[in-house]
């Protein structure tokens, strides 16, 4: 999000030098600068004990391609947390262990994507009503199903060359 206006009192900002940063929108009246806002998100590979790893279908995200479970963080939630609560919320999937692999900026939607490697045991999916399917994939089948470049492809890309 770029501000045009002050969010606390609505004046029009200007734009300021700030140190190191170059010109930032700034609002005189109350005397602070607005810096460019993100949403951060999480995006997982949910990965299995037999080297399977858990790919969605979402139409609402792509009808051609597979994606990995991804959510928005919460206030006061930790990127670990959010983890866990979209893995079972999306997938029904108890998350056993965590490993970061690395943040992600997705200009497009102004976000930041942190992705993690969340390692459960097996079970069979329990489907939220945002996920339109989901199945276990090989390893070595798995990057074929997802958008080449895409941050889905990337993070399972990662987590398989480990």
């Amino acid at each position: 999000m770029r501000f045009t206006y002050c969010p606390h009192c609505g004046t029009k900002l200007i734009s300021k030098e700030i140190g190191d940063e170059g010109m930032i929108p700034f609002c005189e009246n109350c005397n602070i600068p607005l810096w460019d806002m993100f949403t951060t998100s999480i995006i997982a590979a949910v990965v299995n004990e037999y080297n399977e790893i858990a790919l969605l279908r979402q139409n609402y995200v792509s009808t051609a391609n597979y994606v990995c479970v991804a959510g928005i963080m919460k206030i006061g939630e930790s990127a670990e947390d959010t983890v866990i609560r979209e893995v079972q919320e999306e997938i029904g999937q108890k998350v056993e262990k965590l490993e970061f692999i690395r943040s992600y900026p997705y200009e497009k939607k102004e976000m930041l994507m942190l992705g993690y490697k969340a390692a459960v045991k097996k079970q069979d999916f329990k489907l939220s009503g945002e996920v339109d399917s989901a199945e276990w994939v090989k390893y070595e089948n798995a990057l074929s199903l997802l958008r080449k470049g895409s941050i889905a492809w990337q993070l399972v890309r990662s987590v398989i060359e480990q």
